[in-house]
């Protein structure tokens, strides 16, 4: 049985891994700001395109995968954060992908990347667990509530612009 490949799905994620690669390469020389204990990843705020575009939850797996990577060099996380990073990204993805509102959307690479990422975050840091939850949630927050909608806003613009109703 022959797959078809869906080069308008493959196409649509690779440019949101990207445009969330490129976002995460150009805070590089902001220090830890994209990785630390207080986090405002710019990239981030791509989190809701799920809930318009089904091939940002891939996109927005491998940007942060591939965003990872590049940045173990600069953090102390290793291996749990190119993994466990990314797959937390894939699973808020995912949930965004399924919720039924803008706001039910926004809360889960809030949540989970607060309460799952500050457990490495603070173990290899030694800044204590609360804190460090507050610093990425708000971080999460700020670039999901702020960011995300503008980018949302973009991509739904765009789409009608090209007259693609995805």
């Amino acid at each position: 049985m022959e797959r078809k490949i869906d080069l308008k799905y493959m196409t649509k994620a690779s440019l949101i891994a990207g445009i969330y690669l490129l976002l995460v390469l150009i805070q590089i020389p902001m220090g830890t700001l994209a990785f630390g204990p207080i986090q405002l990843r710019l990239a981030e705020g791509l989190v809701l395109l799920p809930l318009v575009e089904a091939a940002a939850v891939p996109g927005i797996f491998i940007g942060c995968l591939l965003a990872n990577i590049i940045l173990s060099p600069f953090s102390a996380f290793g291996i749990i954060d190119i993994i466990g990073g990314s797959l937390v990204s894939l699973l808020a993805a995912y949930l965004t992908r399924k919720a039924s509102s803008k706001y039910l959307g926004s809360l889960p690479p809030i949540i989970l990347n607060g309460f799952i990422i500050s457990i490495w975050v603070s173990y290899f840091t030694n800044i204590p667990y609360l804190p460090t939850v507050l610093g990425i949630s708000l971080g999460e927050a700020a670039s999901v509530l702020l960011l995300g909608n503008l980018f949302l806003m973009a991509y739904k613009k765009a789409m009608r612009i090209i007259g693609n109703n995805n």
